[in-house]
């Protein structure tokens, strides 16, 4: 699939997606989106699905009506591959699709986990959906599943930074430094209960990003230059539920829609 290039109504917008992946967002040539190769991440975004957060402490196992899954870190839909089903000058359609059961290849293992096969006990399809304006890159996620289906889902975007570590990103009440998120390391820091959160740089383009369907933010970055915001149904690094707690996941309605909206300001 050769990389795809999406183009804003007044042409002031670009977007490039590689194989499903959001790998550019520029309006007026400024680059919005943390590139390949440079320090802080290998990508430069993914989802989070079936589940968010380390899995490790259950021995990998996920509990379901369906009987004990194995899930690595974030869950098995980055193992799978996007198919483009629809596309024009400022919109494009992905789609994963799984079969309950299936044996799907761990990239991790044995560099990073201990387990070589990961494995889900329902079928699902999973769409994920760009449309670009002049304003903003609206990115929509369609969940199909067996209704009752437990899953946590989350969107894993990162943003390109400067490097000197004056950003902030803020709420309507809440408000946390860049170097604060990068001091917490690999603990993502957590924006609970809202839908609405703004990076304010001091350069360039200011980001917004409103959801529906997420209700969270978690934000983690270890190195200046990146800023990974991650809308998520849930936020797994709590101590007041165990690893994977049943009140962690939703339930699937047999079709489940999410929304990302990413405005630069």
């Amino acid at each position: 699939m050769e990389p795809l290039i999406l183009i804003s109504p007044n042409k002031n917008a670009t977007v490039k997606i590689d194989k499903g992946e959001l790998v550019s967002y520029s309006k007026n040539n400024e680059e919005l989106i943390h590139q390949k190769g440079q320090p802080g991440w290998r990508n430069s975004d993914t989802e989070m699905f079936p589940v968010i957060g380390p899995t490790e402490a259950n021995d990998f196992m996920v509990s379901t009506p369906k009987g004990d899954a194995i899930q690595d870190q974030h869950g098995l839909l980055r193992e799978l591959t996007y198919s483009l089903m629809e596309n024009g000058a400022d919109f494009a359609v992905f789609q994963k699709e799984y079969i309950a059961n299936s044996i799907i290849k761990n990239s991790k293992f044995p560099e990073k986990s201990t387990k070589e096969k990961l494995f889900w006990p329902y079928n699902f399809s999973f769409k994920k959906t760009y449309e670009l304006t002049n304003n903003s890159l609206k990115i929509t996620f369609e969940v199909e599943a067996e209704k009752g289906m437990p899953f946590m889902l989350g969107y894993h975007p990162a943003f390109k930074l400067s490097g000197n570590k004056t950003k902030i990103c803020k709420t309507k009440t809440e408000e946390v430094s860049l170097q604060k998120i990068m001091d917490g390391g690999s603990i993502a820091y957590p924006f609970l209960n809202t839908q609405k959160i703004q990076l304010i740089k001091d350069q360039g383009f200011n980001i917004g990003i409103k959801t529906k369907g997420f209700n969270n933010f978690m934000l983690w970055t270890e190195v200046p230059n990146m800023l990974c915001i991650e809308p998520i149904t849930a936020y797994p690094y709590t101590e007041s539920e165990p690893p994977l707690s049943k009140k962690l996941f939703n339930i699937s309605n047999g079709k489940d829609l999410f929304e990302v909206v990413i405005t630069p300001f």
